[in-house]
């Protein structure tokens, strides 16, 4: 199956196909403790960063759809990763049998609004390509990405300990008034 991943402008960002010279840079987020305390908890080594990157480029070909490497417009720099993928996290059937939305965001240029114009611009292509029920996992003490999947429309389904931590379940069944 071949599978063309397409390309979304926003007002500061790109969202696009990971490329193969992203791979310094995504194993280079991947590696920050900043980045993965609340994903996973251990930094990934570039070995892992590798598989997971390859991982992604799979999805794409396999589903239709997967994350996508955020880009800043101002100097194509990737600062993280958005979109949507399958897991087989054994949650329960009100769970797993959903597309999971996720993103990531290297940490200086968090707290500026671009998790959430990069989410926002993900789930409305998924809206526009493949509406449907989505689900997101968000770590017990994370309450930035909770407070980010509020906005975005998903509702708390329950709480669960996911890798041995207190982890939030929400579910959105369609995109949220924007009025």
């Amino acid at each position: 199956m071949i599978r063309t991943i397409p390309m979304i402008n926003t007002a500061r960002l790109t969202l696009c196909a990971m490329r193969p010279e992203d791979f310094t840079r995504y194993a280079e987020i991947w590696s920050n403790p900043c980045v993965v305390r609340h994903i996973g908890k251990e930094p990934r080594s570039r070995s892992e960063a590798w598989d997971a990157f390859l991982r992604n480029a799979g999805h794409w070909q396999m589903t239709g759809f997967g994350q996508w490497a955020v880009l800043q417009q101002s100097d194509r720099q990737m600062i993280g990763q958005a979109g949507f993928f399958y897991t087989h996290r054994a949650l329960g059937e009100d769970f797993d049998q959903f597309p999971e939305a996720g993103w990531v965001l290297a940490p200086e240029v968090q707290g500026q609004g671009l998790g959430y114009e990069a989410a926002q611009a993900a789930h409305d292509w998924f809206d526009r390509i493949m509406p449907g029920p989505l689900v997101a996992l968000v770590d017990g003490e994370n309450t930035a990405s909770q407070r980010l999947a509020g906005k975005l429309g998903y509702r708390l389904l329950r709480e669960a300990e996911y890798g041995g931590s207190p982890v939030h379940l929400f579910r959105r069944d369609r995109p949220p008034d924007r009025r």
